[in-house]
């Protein structure tokens, strides 16, 4: 743990050395260079990956799409993608590589207040499990006493791992890896017993097996991860885009806006949360973040609203097969709520 903790701390001294608080005039740097620079993962099914043509697709690049097109009068291709590793994340974005990461990174006190970073809503509630292959005849993660284990350096994961197996009284041998896809190789070629990480994150990894169905996730889930996109701290313009963004794709499903209806919306709804939302108003919202009166309803157009992004990447009938869950809305049994635009 001492080892640990020094990483942790030399992990901060890299980053302050680059300097985390931004400059407050990302968005006229973003405009300047005529992008927004995102940073994702290396790729996890569903969640950030590449199409046939080399384009990013996914969960989280759809973020990023939405916000370029709130920022570039809907233009959502007004955005380049750096793929970051759990150890490359951090100083992609303290350095200012990214302009915002949006990679499955869990929201934490000293990710906050030490790395000075600020993060947006949580658009996705998570908690860490582990997977492993059924022929290992294992039931529960008590089980796994004395197992090898795949776990990625840098994260959360591999604290919560230590610490879950401390406290029953268990031993375990980390098996490091660097990417979900690294992982994976290791995992498939039993370099290890079982693989830890975001319960999405294996539901995601077992979806690209050949053999699914060989393997399980087991019951226990032995965290909270309450994932989001972050920024780095010092310019609050900029992290009000970044919340105010992702708040308006959760608003838009809660009051039925869609990628296909949103200017037929503006044009005709007479519900005032929709014209607010959709700037059929004078109440000048865009003007207060530094955008245009469409900002919002530019970026419900890139990608569709939160319901829409998550069902078609994460969703029950996509190959990862991810059900709503925690991640439903408030109305529907889960946590997403969306403060009001007003």
């Amino acid at each position: 743990m001492k080892t640990k903790l020094l990483s942790l701390a030399l992990g901060a001294a890299a980053i302050a050395m680059t300097g985390t608080v931004a400059s407050a005039a990302t968005l006229d740097d973003v405009k300047a260079k005529g992008f927004l620079q995102c940073g994702v993962s290396t790729g996890f099914p569903g969640f950030a990956f590449t199409d046939d043509a080399g384009n990013w697709q996914g969960f989280d690049p759809a973020l990023c799409r939405a916000m370029a097109a709130a920022i570039f009068a809907g233009d959502s291709n007004a955005v380049k993608f750096t793929p970051t590793t759990g150890k490359t994340r951090f100083t992609a974005l303290a350095s200012g590589e990214v302009d915002v990461l949006a990679r499955n990174t869990t929201e934490t006190f000293s990710r906050d207040v030490d790395l000075k970073f600020t993060f947006g809503p949580v658009n996705y509630y998570d908690g860490q499990g582990f997977m492993v292959r059924k022929s290992l005849g294992v039931t529960s993660a008590l089980n796994l006493s004395g197992a090898t284990i795949c776990v990625q350096t840098g994260t959360t994961t591999e604290l919560n791992l230590a610490d879950y197996f401390r406290a029953n009284n268990m031993t375990y041998e980390p098996v490091p890896i660097e990417t979900n896809a690294e992982a994976q190789e290791k995992y498939l070629a039993n370099a290890c017993d079982a693989y830890t990480t975001d319960a999405s994150g294996l539901s995601a990894t077992r979806s690209a097996f050949e053999a699914p169905n060989d393997h399980m996730i087991l019951p226990e889930i032995i965290s909270k991860e309450p994932l989001g996109p972050l920024v780095r701290q010092g310019d609050d313009q900029w992290a009000d885009i970044l919340k105010w963004t992702l708040l308006a794709l959760i608003t838009a499903e809660e009051k039925g806006v869609t990628a296909a209806n949103a200017d037929e919306m503006k044009a005709s709804s007479t519900d005032p949360d929709i014209q607010r939302l959709l700037g059929a108003t004078e109440d000048g919202f865009g003007a207060m973040l530094g955008l245009d009166n469409d900002w919002a309803l530019n970026a419900i157009k890139a990608g569709g609203n939160y319901g829409e992004i998550f069902a078609k990447y994460l969703g029950t009938d996509t190959a990862v097969g991810i059900e709503r869950g925690l991640n439903a809305l408030y109305t529907d049994g889960g946590l997403m709520y969306a403060a009001p635009i007003r």
